[in-house]
């Protein structure tokens, strides 16, 4: 064989072994990430091709549909629907041509028929010569509680509103309502009309409110007050007070190593607050900051970070609904630890502390669940298409956040809170309900501050944990308790007597 020949032979052969390799990493390597690939249009418009599953709420009667899909006469056959669009786009989330949401999202696999625990119901859908049909989520969520945070939230903070409600029920974490305003419709964004889904979507993500956002897990404010109740648990659990014990207070205090009135902290005019001592009855249910930034102080910034963290601050735990924001409280400050004036605006849940409402929840959870701290879940069930159970999920314990004899304490102040302080608002006639307001400033002056209200009823035997977060309410004066408590009375009702 000549030179040239041999050449061209051996360069073909190098083009050959290359084609093969790449062909290779396609195929097995890269094959899921390219199925993944919204961008991949094959997969998009196989998955458009074919019924993809409902996502579920509710039982029996009260059963409802959130997302189904219909038949749809243009290329991809089949068209996403939301029948109660407003009260579930963010849960359910969206499907559109190359992206998903929510559910949609973090479920796809079951819904679009790829999980393997629907491998059985691929085989005999393959054996019939039927198109595969996706699986059916059910979630945790109850119509009732639902509907009623939505319609209480809007009535309370109106169209231009923003804000949320989160309920989890205490002895499993199961979540029972999840709202966040404003809301949109993803109706509008599930279209095979690429040109109409960017107009949509660009309309929504411009729109100052952020309709496209869930308040519930993507913002996380100052908790204000309601942050005293992770004070009050560090302080009992660490032996520092008893719940009937006497604790410091008074009008005004100086945060140590401060000057200047700027960093003098006072009670807002709640003149129950300023003996030298009060209760600790009286600094809960009159939200009395000069006790609880003193409390923290005392405690100190790892005891107080300490304690944050075992209700699940500075740590993501939901698992079944992305993305989230995680709650924080402040780790150091340029590289240094928090200092008693920094410690002590933690106290009442400011200087850095944030939270998402979700976190506000779990926190009153773990309190009414007698310190036990469960994982948050969204996802009940995985079903076949047929309905047939195929996994369940089960209550999951993260930790003890504090003990029960501390729970049962902070339990006993946050129902003095209602009976006789801040919290009335949430008041249940003949029920026994623990509740904490919570007005925290955004540190802007000029701009008015934020609404929170946390609860759980009946007290003795949680059935429902709620965390009310209102962000803006055009018109009205924000108050965590004269907003935020009748919204929390009408989801701890609608549970409770459902």
């Amino acid at each position: 064989m000549n030179r040239p020949i041999r050449t061209v032979a051996i360069f073909c052969m190098f083009l050959f072994l290359a084609l093969m390799v790449n062909v290779s990493y396609l195929q097995f390597w890269q094959a899921k990430e390219l199925n993944e690939d919204p961008l991949n249009a094959r997969v998009t418009e196989a998955a458009f091709s074919r019924e993809r599953g409902d996502i579920r709420t509710g039982e029996g009667r009260e059963q409802i549909t959130l997302a189904r899909s219909r038949e749809y006469d243009d290329q991809y056959k089949y068209l996403r629907v939301y029948p109660k669009p407003r009260l579930y786009a963010h849960l359910t989330g969206y499907l559109t041509l190359g992206s998903q949401t929510g559910i949609e999202r973090s479920q796809n696999t079951v819904l679009s028929g790829e999980d393997p625990r629907l491998f059985v119901t691929r085989l005999i859908d393959l054996a019939q010569n039927q198109s595969n049909k996706g699986g059916n989520v059910q979630l945790t969520l109850d119509p009732e509680a639902q509907e009623a945070a939505y319609d209480a939230l809007l009535s309370t903070i109106g169209p231009e509103g923003e804000g949320s409600v989160v309920a989890i029920e205490p002895k499993t974490g199961r979540i029972l309502a999840m709202v966040s305003l404003p809301s949109y419709d993803p109706n509008e964004l599930a279209t095979h009309d690429f040109n109409a889904f960017e107009s949509n979507y660009a309309r929504l993500d411009t729109d100052e409110k952020e309709p496209l956002v869930n308040r519930a897990i993507q913002t996380r404010l100052f908790p204000g007050s309601t942050f005293k109740v992770v004070t009050a648990a560090a302080a009992i659990e660490n032996g520092l007070y008893d719940a009937d014990d006497q604790v410091p207070s008074g009008a005004t205090w100086q945060t140590p190593g401060t000057t200047g009135e700027s960093n003098v902290i006072d009670n807002e005019g709640r003149f129950l607050c300023n003996p030298e001592e009060v209760s600790f009855a009286t600094a809960m249910g009159q939200s009395c900051n000069t006790a609880f930034a003193k409390m923290a102080v005392e405690l100190g910034p790892e005891k107080m970070r300490e304690q944050a963290e075992k209700f699940g601050f500075n740590s993501d735990y939901l698992q079944d609904l992305s993305p989230q924001a995680q709650s924080v409280y402040p780790t150091s400050v340029d590289g240094e630890e928090l200092n008693d004036a920094q410690t002590a605006q933690t106290g009442f849940g400011q200087f850095e502390v944030q939270s998402t409402p979700l976190q506000m929840a779990m926190v009153v959870s773990a309190i009414a669940n007698r310190g036990t701290l469960m994982r948050p879940y969204l996802v009940e069930e995985v079903q076949s298409a047929e309905y047939e159970t195929l996994e369940t999920t089960d209550p999951e314990e993260i930790r003890d956040a504090v003990s029960p004899t501390t729970a049962d304490q902070v339990t006993e102040l946050m129902v003095q809170t209602v009976d006789d302080g801040t919290a009335s608002p949430a008041a249940i006639p003949g029920i026994s309900v623990a509740g904490k307001t919570g007005t925290a400033q955004r540190g802007v002056a000029g701009l008015a501050p934020y609404g929170w209200f946390v609860s759980f009823g009946p007290a003795e035997d949680a059935e429902v944990a709620v965390a009310v977060m209102i962000q803006e309410a055009p018109g009205k004066q924000i108050a965590g308790g004269a907003l935020g408590g009748p919204i929390a009375k009408a989801v701890m009702e609608a549970v409770i007597n459902d």
